[in-house]
């Protein structure tokens, strides 16, 4: 079920421990590591919940002078965005963890007046102020691969109590996250944006939830990057070094940003049109995972919710699919679904719907900033259309670029890649070069990817994980094998 998942996932949000500063056992190949005086602060959980007490308080702050104003329309838009995510927050936060079933009638007060985040945020600075005042027993151990410096270490983690109290709390926020930003943020931000231009005057608490709002999509869209990381390598120690998180900043950042205007320009040019758009997007990625879950034959997951129904596990999976949805209209979620997985989420990556959708999307965006110059309005008259129509061009390109940076370089399980960014770029470009030489093929310079084709199985990973066994491949004689391979895959991706 969901929340089992969410347990399961606490291993991954124990704190990083440094083997060579705790005290470790190895015994048959695995290193044991006890320490538990190194937890570390709950950051996430503290951030999350500042951005959405923030968009909340300043929402209310533009409704009220939207009333003062009689802006109606404006109104009721702004108080739809801001209780929307707000009451899935709520049922989120009680439903991972379990208060229905317990008595705890003020935490469930709490929920109720949408201030659930605020005391959960508080639970968890206790945990934390309290972990390591008292000795513990250990409740479970963590089995993980740590990954450095090309070599794999299977690693044992002893986790106590506060440690996986303070993984649930994590794993909880991060999901409320990825709801505020998505059913709530973006949605905002687009409405906020296009009053600005209508009303042509830039109101202060309206540019400060705009600011808000835009670092909550950005905060959501790298939760959901490193969740999928996390559930993809469920086996491996992921460990993101900062200038990842940079390359994924600028990446989001750009792309969400460059969505959302294009939007927002085309409906000041074309208003009833972007109601289209906007919902061909919303029933092509809501039905999509039911489309290929009917195609497979597959059988709805039972492991949602026990005491659920038939229909009950229907209703959690479509609320599952519009959030996947709303999440790939405004920027790539990073996953793809499979609705009869245990974890709904497919572990291998699919470069093939990766470039698809960015593909895609770049020519939406090129259609609708087209449109918008043709039929713009003259509020447009002291601004260079044709320039402003190629930045925003450029800075979709750009995002693009540093997602491929971000795979290719920052990515902490790319040696784990059967086939990496440059494999995939490199075999077409092969491809069509042989074409135009008829079949002529002559010697490839090697890769960038040959330190990173260490492909790790569950049959043998300690095998595999030997230096020894981890030499480069040899391209120019494996070469034609291997681009037939990456075109098979991308196909089958398609």
């Amino acid at each position: 079920m969901i929340c089992e998942v969410a347990m399961e996932e606490q291993e991954r949000e124990i704190s990083d421990i440094d083997p060579q500063e705790c005290s470790t056992v190895v015994e048959n190949g695995v290193m044991l590591v006890v320490n538990h005086s190194r937890i570390q602060p709950p950051f996430s959980v503290v951030l999350a919940t500042v951005l959405y007490c923030a968009e909340f308080v300043s929402a209310a702050v533009l409704c009220s002078m939207y009333h003062k104003t009689d802006d109606d329309i404006w109104m009721g838009f702004t108080i739809a965005f801001m209780l929307l995510p707000a009451v899935l927050i709520q049922l989120a936060l009680t439903f991972i963890h379990r208060d229905l079933g317990r008595d705890r009638p003020l935490v469930l007060f709490l929920h109720l007046l949408m201030l659930g985040p605020v005391i959960r945020c508080f639970e968890a600075l206790v945990v934390f102020y309290k972990a390591g005042k008292k000795e513990e027993p250990y409740v479970t151990i963590s089995r993980k691969i740590s990954l450095k410096k090309g070599q794999g270490m299977p690693m044992e983690w002893e986790i106590g109590q506060s440690e996986r109290n303070l993984a649930t709390h994590r794993n909880a926020f991060k999901r409320t996250a990825v709801i505020q930003a998505f059913l709530g943020s973006a949605p905002q931000l687009t409405l906020q944006l296009y009053a600005t231009i209508q009303e042509k005057y830039i109101l202060p608490a309206r540019l400060a939830l705009m600011i808000i709002t835009l670092i909550s999509i950005t905060y959501g869209a790298l939760v959901c990057s490193v969740l999928a990381i996390q559930i993809r390598y469920d086996d491996y120690k992921v460990r993101l070094r900062p200038l990842a998180y940079v390359c994924m900043i600028v990446w989001r950042v750009l792309e969400i940003a460059t969505r959302i205007t294009a939007l927002v320009l085309f409906s000041t040019a074309l208003t009833h049109w972007v109601i289209l758009v906007g919902m061909s997007n919303l029933l092509f990625f809501f039905f999509l995972p039911w489309v290929e879950f009917w195609a497979r034959k597959g059988s709805l997951t039972q492991d949602v919710e026990k005491n659920f129904s038939k229909l009950g596990t229907t209703v959690v999976l479509c609320m599952f699919t519009l959030l996947y949805a709303c999440i790939n209209i405004f920027c790539w979620s990073a996953v793809q679904l499979d609705l009869s997985h245990r974890e709904l989420i497919e572990r291998k990556q699919r470069w093939g719907r990766l470039a698809m959708y960015y593909g895609g999307r770049f020519v939406e965006n090129f259609l609708l900033i087209t449109l918008w110059y043709f039929f713009k309005s003259d509020f447009y008259e002291y601004v260079c259309a044709p320039l402003l129509a190629v930045q925003l061009l450029i800075c979709y390109s750009l995002a693009v670029l540093f997602m491929l940076l971000f795979y290719q370089f920052c990515h902490p399980c790319r040696r784990l890649f059967k086939y990496n960014v440059h494999d995939c770029l490199h075999c077409i470009c092969c491809h069509t070069g042989r074409r135009e030489a008829g079949g002529r093929r002559g010697k490839l310079p090697p890769s960038y990817s040959t330190a990173a084709t260490m492909l790790l199985v569950q049959d043998e990973p300690l095998a595999l994980l030997d230096p020894q066994n981890s030499q480069p491949l040899d391209l120019t004689s494996q070469l034609g094998e291997r681009e037939t391979a990456i075109v098979e895959d991308m196909m089958q991706a398609a």
